[in-house]
């Protein structure tokens, strides 16, 4: 009777724990409660000027696809992120001067809003504009701007006095090669790539492109899933990359040559990442480069570089085909002290997630890391972002399809798509936690560019956003988890002013260790907050280490929940 009874209880549990949901320990780290929204703001926060780029129905060149990068960048010094977007313009349009569409740069008010002042700080440009990249070139203590487009490239030098001057030409950083063609530079990075103290710049390029000359979709026919689509890039010819060299008077020498960096199987470049990749001082550059190789620029502390994409594992998806690479950006989302990698890819593929390993060895980690359940979404802008400010970085991407001929659909593979967050469930996995982060990830647009910083200043991560042919957004991040957060400004003296490339470590008492490093470009055609952003969960204090270029190093222990100016070799500045 006893065994008979035993043996019902058994098979009453079994049956018990057979009915029973199971979850996954990843599961119930995604089921966490996020509590972070994303709410666009941009109409109430006064950026209504709408991005301009191609047709808006059909286009006919390539050209017309690629859209816009955007910038979150503190060009008045006042503390307080501004906002810079690119524009484009329409090969059909006949604009007068008051109507033609031109960048727009948008000062912070304090108050949530931005005043529209493009016209009076000079920088009103009508052209076919691609990215931005920031740094103080000339290290008189006012952020520049670099910005890129098919043509003529504009350098944008801040005088300091709320207004700028363009002098690419003065400088040398022009692109154009004087034989009659026109570049299509896209990607951009300012990078000190032989640590001398002055900026330097880099300079992706997509294909040489020539509307007289280029094919149009009824001459291939070029088709995407039947419908008749602008042609390229495959068939066209690859543009190649730049890198200047800053002389340290105000002007730049192609030494593209020279440095190796037209040495590489890669092709139509367009996103920039500048970081150092194997932890030996000296910055890298990766480039996502459209339907070929990736590139991977390793810095040989010598004045060149070499292309090792392909032996680092970082230039093709697991099974080894090229992929149509678009934005990128580097983050140690798994703690090891080594700077990884996330790629965005045209839709049909998922974005890549390259594990650094270490002496410039990666391992694609897209599938076991949870990357790989997106396959609908053309992926454009990308960021490693803790917006939780849990001390573990998440990833941002920003979507939209390339061809506005596959209309809009009620499901997520239509001209206009959402945006995807992963969180970073810190065992070295994501959960995509799209649908619960707000409507402003929800919110459907033809995405390209997005720029990661906080315009206002309550410690959690907002997202700029630009658009192709609509008004672009401002995802402004409301983050109630309680977690504190920390925020590195520097200030190089014998390094670059803007300390770009210094590495910053960031631990907390509890042992907890991150790192990052001060960054122009990246994302796609973007360029973030200059000022690192470190979440410390519930820790009250960090100790902060600054690695310069110059190779000086700064320690110091700060309260959370502040922003710390660091100036080289003397410490936090009150």
């Amino acid at each position: 009777m006893k065994l008979a009874r035993a043996t019902s209880r058994r098979g009453f549990i079994r049956s018990l724990c057979a009915a029973a949901p199971v979850f996954s320990f990843d599961q119930l780290l995604a089921e966490t409660p996020l509590n972070v929204q994303f709410r666009n703001v941009a109409r109430e926060a006064g950026l209504r000027a709408k991005t301009t780029f191609g047709g808006e129905h059909t286009n006919k060149f390539l050209l017309e696809t690629t859209g816009c990068g955007c910038a979150f960048v503190d060009y008045d010094n006042d503390g307080w992120l501004d906002i810079f977007l690119v524009n484009g313009t329409r090969f059909e349009a006949n604009w007068s001067a008051a109507e033609a569409p031109v960048s727009r740069l948008y000062r912070n008010n304090r108050d949530g809003t931005f005043t529209d002042v493009t016209v009076a700080a000079g920088v009103a440009h009508t052209g076919w504009g691609q990215g931005v990249c920031a740094g103080d070139y000339d290290n008189d203590g006012n952020v520049d701007l670099f910005v890129t487009y098919w043509g003529d490239c504009v350098l944008w030098r801040n005088e300091g006095n709320g207004k700028f001057k363009d002098v690419a030409r003065a400088a040398g950083v022009t692109t154009n090669p004087g034989d009659g063609r026109r570049r299509w530079n896209t990607g951009c990075a300012f990078v000190d790539y032989d640590r001398d103290g002055h900026l330097d710049l880099f300079v992706a390029n997509y294909v040489d492109f020539d509307p007289k000359t280029a094919p149009l979709p009824d001459s291939g026919p070029c088709l995407y899933k039947g419908l008749k689509v602008a042609c390229g890039p495959p068939g066209l010819q690859g543009g190649k990359n730049i890198l200047f060299h800053n002389n340290g008077d105000g002007t730049f020498t192609d030494v593209s040559g020279k440095a190796g960096v037209l040495k590489t199987p890669g092709t139509y470049g367009l996103g920039v990442l500048v970081a150092d990749l194997d932890n030996d001082g000296w910055p890298d550059i990766y480039v996502a480069n459209d339907s070929t190789s990736a590139a991977l620029y390793r810095n040989n502390g010598d004045g060149t570089f070499t292309d090792i994409a392909i032996e680092a594992g970082t230039a093709y998806s697991p099974d080894g085909k090229p992929q149509a690479g678009m934005g990128v950006s580097a983050a140690d989302y798994d703690g090891d002290g080594w700077l990884d990698i996330v790629k965005t890819n045209f839709a049909g593929d998922t974005s890549s997630l390259y594990r650094n390993l270490g002496k410039m060895v990666f391992d694609d980690q897209t599938f076991q890391a949870g990357l790989g359940t997106n396959t609908r979404f053309m992926g454009w802008g990308a960021g490693f972002v803790d917006f939780d400010n849990d001390g573990r970085p998440d990833i941002f991407l920003s979507n939209g399809h390339v061809y506005p001929e596959v209309g809009e659909s009620e499901g997520d593979s239509g001209y206009r798509e959402r945006k995807v967050l992963y969180r970073n469930l810190g065992n070295g996995r994501f959960a995509d936690v799209s649908a619960s982060a707000g409507p402003g990830i929800l919110e459907k647009v033809c995405a390209r560019g997005c720029a990661f910083g906080d315009f206002d200043n309550d410690g959690d991560l907002d997202v700029l956003v630009n658009c192709i042919n609509d008004v672009p957004q401002l995802l402004r991040c409301d983050e109630s988890t309680g977690n504190n957060w920390i925020k590195i400004r520097t200030v190089g003296v014998k390094s670059n002013r803007s300390g770009i490339g210094a590495r910053i470590v960031c631990t907390t008492p509890d042992g907890h260790r991150q790192i990052d490093e001060v960054r122009s470009g990246g994302s796609y055609l973007s360029q973030s907050d200059l000022r690192v952003h470190f979440g410390l969960s519930k820790a009250a204090t960090a100790d902060i280490e600054v690695r310069w270029p110059s190779g000086a190093i700064d320690r110091f222990r700060a309260p959370a929940n502040r922003v710390c100016t660091v100036v080289e070799g003397r410490g936090v500045k009150a």
